[in-house]
């Protein structure tokens, strides 16, 4: 799977499984985990944040010489962000 759907599954999922939204935000390495069935590196730190109505949070990956694309796709949705949409 790559990371790009991976996201995508788990915001559907946080969406709609109000019990899940509540592991993926206390410990979303483990949500992680389980959604993807292995484990993610050790050293991988996961964090999950939740937008509100007035609160907006913008991902910048790393610069491409740090991580291939491939590589993303190898850990699996080692790292998690809600993207948004403004109604400006």
């Amino acid at each position: 799977m790559k990371r790009k759907e991976l996201e995508e599954k788990l915001i559907k999922k946080a969406w709609t499984d109000s019990e899940f939204k509540k592991q993926l935000l206390a410990d979303p390495k483990a949500a992680v985990e389980k959604e993807v069935g292995k484990a993610l590196p050790e050293n991988m730190v996961v964090k999950a944040v939740e937008e509100t109505a007035d609160t907006v949070y913008i991902k910048i990956p790393r610069t491409p010489e740090e991580l291939s694309d491939d590589e993303m796709d190898n850990v699996a949705g080692g790292f998690w962000c809600i993207s948004f949409s403004a109604n400006w």
